[in-house]
């Protein structure tokens, strides 16, 4: 039994080493989840970015902003420059919302990359926003364009996105059209359908400019040349002599990570260390954390004779003959049975009794007078046959199945 449990052990550890070495080997899944956390580096944050940012500004002009653009408008109201927020969705509070307008109305600018916009900030500005057809892009490849000569107009393709977001309707008298977007066609020179996705407008004394396609600012884009070109020249629309407020709380990946386990399950060895921790304690649970004391046996509780017991008797009874002792008790049963459900006195069987008992057994004032003009017969008698004895047991049972609480016996 041990050389068997032995064999059971090693082949259970070399297939958890097997399954280990071949989790260790394989390429770790690209996670797609839009960050845009300056912190990570998956395809979709803005690590590059923010390394990007120091080289073509000034370090100390760049303001990294932890807190909510409200609470930090309310704390710094006399800050000048411009407050860029860039997230795949960015919802602002009303409060929050006028604050930035306000504060951007006195000569400052405000830059938003997002997907899609609060309506409140659309309206103000006369805009509306779309979602380009996708139908026949079955590949999800959208071509881009800044409409800027000194750029070049260099077409740009991105193919991440089910689908993007642009201005259906714009205020042409005080919008100027910043970039455009169309379905990904094989021609490069030119889009077939240009789609206003950033926008630029007077606002007060300073400036807003809307963005529909935050991934513009990804890793995933301006690692792929010349896609950094195309980031380069938006941001070439932000004043480099002024501060940049960059927002850092209206992002969808966290900076802060509330499970203590994260660095450990972060690191790839570590966390195959500790895999391996739980594994060992799993089969130490299955192999040695048996009972070591014998199995309690299983007593079972003792059947209740009663009925057995019973029938035994009256089966004696009926082979001796003693027809007449079988029915006195039978007689005796049913008087008791009168007694605790019907709750009735038997010493006395007058018509006061029939009419109550024949009312709580739901039988007649006859048919009771019947069974004890037959119980008073089988009394008197020293002597019953077996058809007087098999007649009564009927007349009771009938009776009694009568009763509207005959369930409850």
């Amino acid at each position: 039994m041990n050389k068997k449990r032995n064999i059971y052990i090693v082949l259970t550890v070399a297939a958890i080493l097997s399954i280990v070495v071949l989790e260790y080997v394989k390429p770790k899944k690209i996670n797609w989840f839009p960050s845009y956390a300056k912190q990570h580096k998956i395809p979709l944050g803005t690590y590059v970015l923010h390394e990007q940012l120091e080289r073509i500004f000034t370090k100390e002009n760049i303001i990294d902003v932890e807190r909510s653009p409200y609470e930090y408008l309310k704390k710094n109201p006399n800050n000048s420059g411009t407050y860029v927020l860039i997230n795949n969705n960015i919802g602002f509070g009303e409060a929050e919302l006028d604050a930035l307008l306000d504060w951007t109305s006195k000569g400052n600018a405000l830059f938003i990359a997002s997907s899609n916009f609060e309506e409140q900030l659309l309206d103000t500005l006369n805009l509306e926003t779309s979602v380009i057809s996708n139908f026949n892009n079955l590949k999800n490849e959208y071509a881009i364009q800044l409409k800027n000569n000194a750029l070049h107009n260099t077409i740009y393709n991105f193919n991440k996105a089910d689908f993007l977001y642009y201005f259906s309707k714009i205020d042409t008298l005080n919008t100027s059209v910043i970039g455009v977007i169309d379905d990904f066609s094989k021609d490069n020179t030119h889009l077939k359908n240009e789609h206003i996705n950033i926008i630029k407008q007077d606002f007060g004394k300073g400036q807003i400019m809307l963005s529909t396609f935050p991934q513009a600012f990804t890793n995933y884009f301006m690692l792929i040349p010349p896609n950094q070109d195309y980031t380069a020249g938006l941001l070439s629309y932000i004043d480099a002599s002024k501060p940049i407020y960059l927002d850092n709380h209206h992002k969808s990946g966290k900076k802060f990570f509330t499970s203590p386990l994260h660095i450990l399950l972060n690191t790839k060895e570590l966390k195959w260390a500790y895999y391996l921790m739980l594994i060992g304690v799993f089969i130490y649970v299955i192999f040695e954390g048996k009972r070591k004391q014998r199995a309690i046996p299983i007593v079972k509780p003792h059947k209740n004779q009663t009925v057995a017991f019973t029938r035994t008797i009256a089966n004696m009874y009926f082979e001796k003959g003693k027809h007449r002792e079988i029915a006195q008790h039978k007689i005796q049963y049913f008087l008791d049975y009168i007694r605790t459900h019907l709750h009735l006195n038997t010493t006395a069987f007058d018509d006061e009794f029939f009419k109550h008992l024949s009312a709580r057994s739901n039988n007649t004032i006859e048919d009771t007078k019947a069974l004890f003009k037959i119980i008073k017969y089988i009394s008197d008698k020293t002597r019953i046959t077996n058809n007087e004895l098999e007649k009564l047991n009927a007349l009771i049972e009938t009776y009694k199945s009568n009763n509207t609480w005959k369930n409850k016996i």
